[in-house]
């Protein structure tokens, strides 16, 4: 059992990795080569109460955080939110390279009274999994460093009534480029992407032909992305971006299309129907249906007698 503490303040980490108190005590930007653990990392973990985004290369530790890691084997990014519980763990793949990278720790309290303080958390990729990282172009890390590094510059000078807001603006920025060369991953990884997508399609398939739906009822976007091994939000983003529709769009899809099919092939009633397919009432079903087909299902089975 790996014991759990609490890092409230970015001093925290400093502390945990041997590194000089933070310049700032609500922001700082780490030299990841710089970074040392102590050496009973592995029966460590820890919640911390700040957002962080790594940017990192050949990297000796797994990094894990819910159910998920991922070996910082090449030059990725990665965004965590705060109250995650974060562990690492001796990565074998690397050996004898020198880790480089930069961590940004952002306390919330940084963000307090700035465009940030809310929007952030509506950037999904807080809360993507650790194996759903951003793949960088040696051209796209180099546009992030700079950013980074002009996010140190302005805290390591003097602070007047403008820091802030020049900092939170160039913080925005990352995360837009972020969005950017997320929305370019999906779009250049179309072939693995679409098996996630014919995968997704037969999960559903296989759903709604179990009998057990009755009494699993509906399929929920956690259910359906946890046996995906993806996070819902990248799952829904991805999606979107290949089809152009969510995850629950597409749960509503199969299931419209199932009800179709028994309501045009079967005698059950349009009660018996919504039970069948894991609603609990039949009006429920009834009124989802018309939204997707602007027909009830009655008016739908006429159509097939």
């Amino acid at each position: 059992m790996k014991d759990l503490k609490h890092f409230k303040k970015v001093a925290d980490y400093h502390k945990l990795v041997s590194i000089s108190p933070p310049e700032h005590p609500l922001i700082s930007l780490i030299d990841y080569s710089q970074v040392r653990y102590p050496d009973n990392i592995e029966t460590l973990k820890w919640k911390q109460d700040y957002y962080v985004i790594g940017l990192k290369r050949n990297i000796p530790y797994k990094l894990f955080y819910g159910q998920q890691q991922y070996d910082f084997d090449e030059g990725v990014m990665a965004f965590i939110a705060p109250d995650q519980i974060i562990s690492v763990g001796d990565n074998p793949n690397i050996r004898a390279k020198e880790p480089t990278g930069w961590l940004l720790l952002i306390h919330p309290d940084f963000l307090w009274n700035t465009s940030l303080a809310e929007s952030i958390s509506k950037y999904d990729f807080f809360n993507y999994s650790v194996n759903e990282s951003l793949f960088l172009s040696e051209k796209e890390e180099i546009m992030m460093e700079d950013l980074l590094k002009n996010i140190q510059r302005e805290y390591q000078a003097n602070i007047d009534k403008f820091s802030q807001q020049i900092i939170v603006s160039q913080l925005e920025l990352l995360l837009n480029y972020a969005n950017r060369f997320y929305e370019r991953q999906f779009i250049t990884r179309q072939k693995s992407n679409h098996q996630i997508s014919e995968q997704l399609n037969k999960l559903l398939t296989d759903y709604f032909n179990n009998d057990d739906v009755i009494d699993k009822g509906l399929p929920t976007v956690s259910f359906v992305a946890e046996h995906i091994n993806l996070s819902p939000n990248y799952l829904s983003n991805l999606l979107k971006s290949i089809t152009g529709q969510s995850t629950q769009q597409h749960i509503h899809n199969k299931l419209i299309e199932k009800a179709k099919l028994k309501l045009s092939s079967t005698a059950l009633s349009v009660s018996e129907i919504a039970y069948s397919l894991g609603f609990e009432q039949a009006a429920s079903f009834s009124k989802l249906f018309k939204n997707k087909t602007e027909m009830s299902p009655l008016e739908f089975r006429k159509t097939y007698n």
